[in-house]
């Protein structure tokens, strides 16, 4: 009798031991510890509160190159990143007053709203002022956003139906990059502030031209196309920052995948979702995709396993993942714990360690421009920017 006793109450400690084990085991074999959002994010803002509060002048940074923080001028095309940061982190962290800090910081880039010279009005202003408007209400940054739409409406073409993204004369008659469709979102907002429905038309107009000429048969991307101004026709298709004219630029992968997820957003259409759709499976699936889920920065590089990875093309296809997770049915689930993995990686893969300069930066391994070797390998701002929505994204699931 003693001894059946003593069976039982072994099995009964093996099975709570088990117990126990299943639920403190909140790990992953292939990733390690399983993501913690709120953790990260308090890592992040206690990082940043440190510079932007001993920071009393507006420097914008950029990079992390030889050692040193590279900060940019308002006219860069990452201008937009650091203000929009300090916003979303503001959405999070309500122990400080954060307020003050992001309009510092966006308020340096009040003269973008007269930019007309290249595209990328809606990383520098969208993202900044635009958050900055969602969070106060603030009818003088309602003006600028307004002011700068206009600026970027004035390169779209009628005739070809989308904006020029450069003025290169000489090498492009019409060039247009997939980045430009990041521009879409704030074209849509447009619409949905003013009722002007110009801007969603040309929004509109953008994506669909971009689903008929950026993508090959297995829906890869070229990253530039450049129009005939006479016929309206494609003349060219290529690269300008990706290995070669017909490889994988993986960033340029991410900004496709994230824009026509945006798109089907705000539009419905179903052709954005199917594209979006399209390029998630493709990138998913890829022969070339890594084990921890980070991009190599170019999925053709002969130099795989050994070539660089790119956190900040994996952090915007984690962030573009966990929002269409939200418009499927039979692939949620793919595309959130694809997007929570990518996450996982970078957070514990990926960190940016150097002490001087990681309260601009979480994030270290992007790639910004591989053929001109410059910010290879290093931290970039735009990674930290899409990382951290992402992971609000995944928290307010």
């Amino acid at each position: 009798m003693a001894r059946h006793k003593q069976i039982h109450t072994s099995i009964f400690i093996f099975i709570l031991l088990l117990g126990f084990g299943s639920c403190a085991e909140k790990t992953d074999s292939n990733q390690g510890p399983l993501l913690n959002p709120d953790m990260i994010l308090n890592t992040i803002a206690d990082r940043i509160w440190v510079v932007v509060e001993k920071d009393t002048t507006v420097r914008l940074p950029r990079n992390v190159e030889n050692g040193k923080i590279d900060f940019t001028s308002a006219k860069s095309w990452t201008s937009g990143f650091f203000p929009g940061i300090l916003w979303m982190v503001g959405s999070y962290d309500n122990s400080r007053d954060w307020s003050a800090h992001a309009r510092r910081y966006t308020e340096a880039l009040e003269d973008v709203q007269y930019v007309t010279d290249h595209h990328d009005l809606g990383f520098m202003l969208y993202n900044s002022y635009g958050k900055g408007f969602e969070k106060m209400k603030n009818p003088e940054y309602k003006d600028v956003l307004l002011t700068g739409a206009n600026s970027l409406a004035s390169r779209y073409s009628p005739f070809i139906g989308m904006i020029k993204s450069w003025d290169r004369p000489g090498r492009w008659q019409y060039p247009v990059i997939i980045d430009n469709m990041m521009n879409l979102e704030y074209f849509f907002w447009v619409t949905k502030e003013t009722g002007d429905s110009s801007f969603y038309d040309m929004a509109y107009s953008h994506a669909m031209k971009t689903i008929e000429d950026h993508y090959r048969e297995d829906y890869s991307s070229y990253h530039v196309v450049d129009y005939d101004t006479v016929s309206g026709d494609p003349i060219w298709k290529g690269t300008h920052q990706g290995l070669a004219d017909e490889s994988v630029w993986a960033r340029g992968q991410a900004w496709g995948l994230y824009g026509f997820t945006m798109a089907y957003r705000e539009t419905g259409e179903k052709q954005f979702l199917d594209r979006a759709r399209a390029v998630a499976d493709y990138l998913i699936n890829h022969p070339k995709m890594p084990a921890d889920k980070v991009l190599y920065w170019d999925l053709k590089d002969p130099q795989i396993p050994n070539a660089p990875r790119d956190a900040s093309a994996a952090a915007i296809m984690a962030s573009a993942l966990i929002e269409l997770s939200g418009y499927v049915d039979q692939q949620s689930d793919q595309y959130l714990n694809f997007g929570e993995e990518i996450l996982t990686s970078l957070d514990s893969k990926y960190r940016y360690q150097e002490s001087e300069a990681a309260g601009y930066f979480y994030l270290d391994q992007s790639v910004g421009n591989m053929p001109k070797s410059k910010e290879v390998s290093v931290p970039i701002i735009y990674a930290d920017y899409y990382f951290i929505e992402a992971l609000l994204r995944l928290k307010a699931l």
